[in-house]
């Protein structure tokens, strides 16, 4: 099984059980070993008491999207801790992407950077997440 291959199945795993991704409205771009894209249309339930996207939403799409960066290897894998900028504001209407890259994997423990921009390449949010594996995989890959 490629890289590629197994970050797709891992993926598929982790997409079939993501409640959270897809009541918020994500959707799955595209995955790689160590990389995964998320976007979603930013919606009317989703701004704050400014009327442009609510921070947490933000925030979540850029988690989820580093999230399945780290998993992409078939190794359950939880975020120990995470930080964002807010660069700019994004507007109901808006489509966000967020392209995660993991940046280094030492062992256990893992950083992964996560770009959020509008469908017009301004970024709206800077991601960071430290990552960390636990036991556990995503699929079984001798009856794959």
């Amino acid at each position: 099984m490629t890289p590629k291959q197994r970050a797709e199945k891992s993926a598929q795993a982790m997409w079939s059980n993501d409640k959270a991704a897809k009541w918020h409205g994500m959707q799955l771009v595209g995955v790689d070993e160590g990389f995964a894209t998320i976007s979603l249309e930013v919606q009317s339930h989703h701004a704050n008491g400014h009327g442009i996207c609510h921070g947490g939403v933000t925030f979540t799409l850029a988690d989820t999207a580093f999230a399945f960066a780290c998993n992409s290897r078939n190794q359950a894998t939880v975020a120990q801790h995470n930080s964002i900028s807010y660069i700019g504001p994004a507007a109901v209407g808006d489509v966000l992407t967020a392209t995660a890259t993991q940046i280094s994997l030492t062992g256990r423990s893992g950083v992964t950077d996560v770009v959020v921009e509008n469908q017009n390449g301004e970024t709206v949010a800077l991601f960071r997440g430290a990552s960390r594996a636990i036991r556990g995989i995503l699929f079984d890959e001798e009856s794959s």
